[in-house]
């Protein structure tokens, strides 16, 4: 979070500087270029003009906490881990985004931090446009050492899920993940098709999918709000999985989109490697965004 941070903090000067309306200006400027957005930095600037009068604040040292808490306040509520409800298997998990959001590497971790916890774990190839993408899953796969359901490039989607979920009830599986072909959200024949797996999904199987987890790129800033409320009129999304954090990312969207939605973020990307998928932690995540 070092950019965000940087900005945050380092554009603001020294802790000691005299906390004025221009402070105050310069901080509301700051949250903004970082993705917060126009509507949560208002809110935010709000509840901190209160908490100036209320604790009597006179400097940016003593501003920071300050800020700590009103921002925790926000995300703490959406800081819900996924939970596995294995009573009734399999725990199915339907991944979706847009192309190169990181919705198979997602897989490939998230697959890895179930199985450690000691859950059997299938995974379902949804992503028959691209044959690489069935590749990719089939290596993670390998890496985790779980199997992969997979048809053909071009194979009907929804057909692979019905397959997974035979599958998948027939071994006892505690969990299925299905992998999803990447689509704008704007595009109407193949957020249909997205509605088709659904579809089967509940129907093959009772109250599944019993998570969707949306992975949005955290690079796109606000862009990512009109994704989610995309993919929530076709799929309804019940959790979110932020990727490529370590990166450009300004970590003020998740601010941002945990205002605006209260949608449980589960997971954020902070790295390549298999463990870099993290259980988003708000109160860590508050600490790496503003202390120094």
């Amino acid at each position: 979070m070092s950019r965000t941070r940087d900005s945050l903090i380092s554009g603001l000067g020294g802790g000691s500087r005299k906390l004025d309306a221009s402070v105050l200006e310069d901080l509301e400027d700051q949250l903004i270029m970082a993705d917060v957005g126009v509507e949560t930095t208002g809110k935010i600037m709000q509840q901190l003009d209160q908490a100036i009068k209320r604790q009597r604040i006179a400097n940016l040292e003593s501003l920071y906490p300050a800020l700590e808490e009103v921002i925790l306040g926000i995300l703490a509520p959406c800081a819900v881990k996924l939970d596995v409800d294995t009573t009734s298997r399999p725990f199915v998990i339907m991944m979706v985004g847009i192309n190169g959001a990181g919705k198979t590497t997602s897989i490939g971790k998230i697959t890895s931090l179930l199985t450690k916890r000691g859950h059997s774990v299938l995974l379902a190839a949804g992503d028959t446009f691209r044959a690489a993408a069935s590749e990719q899953l089939q290596i993670w796969g390998q890496r985790n050492g779980v199997n992969v359901i997979a048809q053909t490039p071009g194979a009907d989607a929804a057909a692979v899920t019905h397959d997974a979920l035979d599958a998948a009830i027939s071994r006892d599986m505690d969990v299925l993940i299905i992998d999803t072909a990447g689509r704008q959200h704007t595009s109407g024949d193949l957020m249909q098709e997205l509605e088709k797996i659904h579809r089967v999904a509940g129907r093959k199987l009772e109250g599944s999918p019993h998570e969707v987890l949306l992975v949005l790129d955290a690079g796109i800033g606000q862009n990512a709000l009109a994704q989610l409320e995309g993919f929530d009129k076709c799929v309804g999304i019940t959790g979110l999985c932020l990727t490529k954090l370590d990166g450009t990312a300004k970590g003020g969207i998740v601010i941002a989109i945990a205002d605006r939605t209260g949608l449980p973020i589960r997971f954020i990307g902070v790295g390549e490697g298999i463990d870099d998928l993290q259980e988003f932690d708000a109160s860590d995540f508050v600490k790496a965004l503003i202390e120094t």
